[in-house]
């Protein structure tokens, strides 16, 4: 009964000590969820008070400090993560974004090579992570050779990631086709991954994107619709089905309602379609319903979010132009 009494206790004061460590974390995850990054920071820099060698809140504060470019701070946290949990795959790969975020920032050689080097590691520590595979396509995809960059090896992470999951494929060679200008070839792998009609809202939103650029407003419109299908509930959708229905110069109001639900339900995170973007639409709505002023005042609010939005600044240039041009 002692040795019982005894265990149980080891067992409740165990159980006790996770809950303490999980608890900071899940909190901060449903700060970082909203969009609260700062407060997120907080959670986590006072557990690691309490837990220093705690992988896990090094790398959530790490992508809170990425969410608000404060690179450094997001690469020294990403470094401590990967050296508590060096078998971890995700840690290395958001090394590898915080790099990236960093050489970026920097226009640095030697940290583009490090972000190569974090994402080869993130594959090699566990070759299934997809995620891992595809932000090493893509740096291969972009990167110049000086740093690692090469289409070849681009191509073996394509064939790579098509023979552990189909529409990941698909969709990794459509942006492969994509950017070498071989949009034919994209848009029949986009089919495909439509065909596939997979049970996760990612794939649909991604060839959407496609076809938004492309200016085809039918098969945009359709793959949000199937997006809608598969996870109604996805915050994303709502600005989606806003710029359906711009690009379909129909149901503007209707609209303008998603745009604005949008803004005051999803927070600004990097995988989220930004606000800018979302003002910029409006601003484009706007200027549909001859709304000339609410119009600028759209594009004004996208630039306070994003100055670096070229065809906004030039948007506002040609409302501004033609309004000086109307008083006159």
């Amino acid at each position: 009964m002692t040795l019982g009494i005894a265990l149980l206790l080891n067992a409740v004061l165990v159980a006790s000590s996770m809950e303490s460590t999980h608890e900071p974390v899940a909190i901060a995850q449903g700060q970082f969820e909203r969009g609260d990054f700062r407060s997120a920071v907080s959670t986590l820099s006072a557990a690691l008070t309490e837990s220093p060698h705690d992988a896990r809140l090094f790398h959530w504060r790490s992508r809170c400090y990425l969410e608000q470019e404060d690179y450094p701070n997001a690469v020294s946290d990403a470094e401590r993560a990967v050296s508590e949990r060096p078998d971890n795959s995700e840690y290395r790969r958001w090394l590898g974004r915080a790099y990236g975020g960093a050489a970026e920032q920097a226009r640095s050689f030697s940290l583009a090579r490090k972000v190569r080097f974090a994402f080869e590691q993130a594959v090699q520590t566990d070759p299934s992570n997809l995620a891992a595979r595809r932000d090493l396509f893509e740096f291969y995809l972009e990167a110049p050779w000086i740093v690692g960059g090469g289409s070849g090896k681009a191509l073996k992470q394509v064939d790579a990631i098509a023979d552990a999951d189909a529409v990941a494929g698909y969709l990794a060679h459509a942006a492969y086709s994509v950017h070498e200008n071989r949009l034919a070839e994209a848009e029949a792998d986009y089919e495909r991954v439509l065909d596939l009609r997979p049970d996760r809202i990612d794939p649909y939103l991604e060839v959407a994107d496609f076809y938004q650029t492309r200016g085809d407003v039918s098969k945009f419109a359709s793959a949000v619709e199937q997006a809608a299908r598969t996870e109604a509930g996805d915050p994303r959708l709502p600005y989606y089905k806003g710029v359906a229905l711009v690009l379909a110069n129909q149901n503007l109001p209707e609209a303008d309602r998603f745009f604005r639900t949008y803004l005051a339900t999803s927070p600004q995170r990097s995988d989220l379609p930004s606000h800018a973007a979302a003002h910029e639409w409006l601003g484009r709505l706007n200027q549909r319903q001859g709304n000339t002023n609410a119009a600028a005042d759209e594009y004004r609010a996208s630039l306070a979010l994003d100055p670096d939005r070229k065809p906004v600044r030039e948007a506002l240039r040609r409302l501004d132009t033609a309004g000086r041009a109307g008083s006159q």
